[in-house]
């Protein structure tokens, strides 16, 4: 019965799934995660995210072996589902076609074609010949090389300015010229070997070991193998880690709230991964293994690294006394254009150690771990004696300790994870995700973050940018009562028991969001978005006296339509405005956005027409945009003007592809953009891109 259900599904799927659009070739990475996630805002490491769906994407999960964490971690699929995939399994055996994936209750189209790219079938091959041989043979390698410009000319690169006293103004060291490089072999299942240079616009290009620079400003490379017996992972050069919820180890493809309100509260479990982006901070650098060990994966761990830093020198009472250097800050912009930008380049060393095990139930019920990391620097850190800064991290050493814990019964999921540092401090997140009918899911979440809890690569659950100073609770709903119309909401509040950078008391907040999406047919989808959020924050009075307002209220909407007639031609027209109230400031922000979006044989062009207005930059307007393949672009309308560009991409051969944009905005409330060394004189600003990418 069971090869008749898939003979007639196999036939189906000509018309049911649109077999083309599923095609892994034709996946658009950018507008899966603008559909996951939707809500742009400046506290979200877009690039990371982008990143690591790319990992996933080249490597894609096989159904036939994948355990419920490891799909929990795509955000894909919600509880029900999970748990119907799962049984589905148990109870027939492993997949035939990829096009059974309709035979699972529960499962809807919407649902298979965002899971489809990011999944398999196929067996791993046998691992034949020496790792050299099969690095030779791989049939996915490809080296990319990016260039890009700003084609007015910033403060940055004039001549300098005699500056009283005869000192000459700052000016950038290199040309505006920014320069991307990026080589990749992989093979899903054994072995990941790559290296990833750039040298960003300001930065000088050449071999000057004075300045830490060799060639490009910045390199980052990588060798992972998996699967070499028990050894399940062993890398070696630069990777990032994921265990529990990210309370002291969480680099990975994780948002948190948006509009996915149910499966992106939670963060998957994924070990260790290789490093492969030109973000300059948040990486380790040494060596990293797995072990497998009946069901438990022992892992150990070692970095030693350089990081930038703005160093500090106390002064003796007495003539004769030694100075003594400390860390004022820590950098993690990554430029290094200017004097004191280069003076501050991996001018510190950064230690870390530490190790993990994960107990994993053979029948993917339980997952459950413990792990303990030590950093250390070379330079004790000090923090400018401000209020806010009272609980933070000082000294030169960090010791924390974390135990976490998964559990799947039937359509719930629970998860968590409690951690502490040295200075005693806890942190701790809890919460379960619910399917309690066909038709409706639920996520509840708390979390708690002492104001003395220091983990520097922490990336859990909450509304500061860091796990410190907060306590919340999150709940989320999501009803679809038919294939056509989908409602979500959340609600979270939060508190902050300490003060905070502008925030000079303690405070509390709030943020709300519904959206409501339809889909009448194939070709159309329109969705309602509205989100509110309270939190507090300093201003000045008439009077010039410092208050405390107890919220700064920030409304955002969004009205969205999508319209495609074929697979060649796509039309998007999006309406975002918002309010923000600030005492007795009311202020406002618009911007109407047209796209559209035309595919012919080898050639593919993109472009938008986008006119904003906004009061000031409390209203500006966050909209994603499409890039060359890799690259990730969100800017930030505020102003008046306007913003247009256009994406071509033509494959010239088989195997290479080329990308041209062009992308342009001009205001009309200014006669200078930008600050500092980053002001251009003039009211428009044109930056060009070009890349070439060959797979080999």
């Amino acid at each position: 019965m069971r090869f008749v259900i898939i003979i007639i599904l196999l036939i189906s799927s000509a018309l049911s799934l649109e077999a083309q659009r599923l095609q892994k070739d034709n996946l658009d990475i950018e507008a899966f995660i603008e559909n996951l996630f939707p809500i742009q805002d400046e506290d979200i490491n877009y690039e990371d995210i982008y990143e690591q769906l790319l990992q996933y994407y080249l490597n894609p999960l096989n159904l036939n072996t994948a355990t419920g964490e490891e799909l929990r971690s795509l955000y894909v699929l919600g509880p029900i589902e999970i748990n119907n995939f799962l049984t589905y399994r148990e109870n027939f055996g492993a997949l035939l076609s990829i096009y059974e994936l309709q035979a699972v209750p529960g499962f809807t189209l919407e649902s298979i074609e965002k899971l489809l790219p990011f999944v398999t079938l196929e067996e791993k091959a046998a691992n034949e010949g020496s790792l050299l041989n099969r690095i030779i043979n791989s049939q996915n390698r490809y080296l990319m090389v990016r260039y890009e410009r700003t084609l007015e000319t910033k403060r940055g690169y004039t001549p300098a300015d005699t500056l009283a006293g005869g000192r000459l103004s700052s000016r950038y060291a290199g040309d505006p010229n920014k320069i991307y490089m990026r080589f990749r072999s992989t093979k899903a299942g054994d072995y990941s070997i790559g290296f990833t240079a750039e040298k960003d616009p300001g930065e000088s290009f050449g071999w000057n070991p004075e300045q830490k620079t060799y060639g490009f400003d910045f390199w980052s490379y990588h060798l992972m193998l998996q699967n070499k017996g028990n050894w399940q992972t062993i890398a070696l050069g630069d990777y990032q880690m994921q265990f529990g919820q990210g309370l002291l180890l969480g680099a990975g493809f994780f948002v948190g709230k948006g509009a996915e309100t149910i499966t992106a509260i939670r963060r998957g479990h994924t070990g260790i991964r290789p490093y492969t982006s030109v973000l300059e901070d948040g990486y380790f650098r040494g060596a990293a293994a797995t072990y497998k060990a009946g069901d438990f994966l022992i892992t150990g761990f070692y970095s030693g690294a350089r990081r930038d830093a703005t160093i500090g020198e106390t002064e003796g009472e007495l003539a004769d006394e030694f100075s003594e250097l400390f860390i004022s800050s820590i950098r993690s912009s990554g430029f290094h254009r200017t004097e004191s930008e280069i003076d501050g380049k991996r001018k510190i060393g950064e230690r870390i150690t530490g190790a993990n095990i994960t107990y994993k139930d053979p029948k993917g019920a339980w997952l459950a771990g413990a792990t303990a990391m030590h950093t250390q620097y070379s330079l004790p850190l000090q923090r400018q004696d401000r209020l806010y800064n009272r609980f933070e991290f000082n000294g030169k050493q960090n010791f924390n300790a974390s135990a976490y814990y998964s559990y799947a019964f039937d359509n719930f999921n629970f998860f968590g994870e409690v951690a502490t540092s040295s200075s005693g401090g806890i942190g701790m997140v809890n919460g379960v995700l619910a399917g309690l009918s066909t038709t409706l899911e639920a996520a509840i979440l708390h979390r708690k973050f002492d104001t003395n809890f220091h983990s520097f690569y922490s990336a859990g659950f909450s509304e500061n940018s860091r796990n410190i100073n907060e306590e919340g609770f999150y709940m989320g709903l999501k009803f679809t009562p038919n294939r056509k119309l989908k409602m979500a909401v959340y609600a979270d509040r939060f508190e902050f028991p300490w003060l905070r950078f502008r925030v000079d008391a303690p405070s509390k907040g709030h943020e709300y969001l519904a959206r409501i999406s339809y889909t009448p047919s194939k070709n159309v989808h329109l969705y309602f978005q509205a989100r509110e959020e309270s939190k507090a924050r300093n201003f000045s009075s008439e009077s010039n006296s410092l208050n405390l307002v107890p919220q700064g209220l920030k409304r955002n909407y969004i009205m969205n339509v999508e319209f495609g007639n074929n697979e060649n031609l796509q039309l998007r027209s999006r309406l975002q405005w918002s309010t923000y109230e600030l005492g007795t400031s009311f202020t406002k922000g618009m911007t109407l956005v047209q796209d559209l979006n035309w595919q012919f044989g080898k050639f593919r062009l993109s472009s938008r027409l986008a006119l904003f207005d906004t009061d000031d930059y409390d209203n500006r307007q966050y909209v994603f945009e499409r890039d060359v393949l890799y690259a990730f672009s969100i800017p930030a309308y505020f102003g008046e003007g306007i913003r247009t560009y256009l994406l071509g991409q033509y494959k010239l051969t088989r195997n290479t592809s080329v990308w041209l944009k062009w992308a342009r905005s001009r205001y009309f409330d200014r006669d200078i953009i930008g600050s500092g060394l980053e002001r251009i004189q003039g009211q428009q600003r044109n930056d060009f891109r070009f890349q070439v990418m060959t797979s080999f």
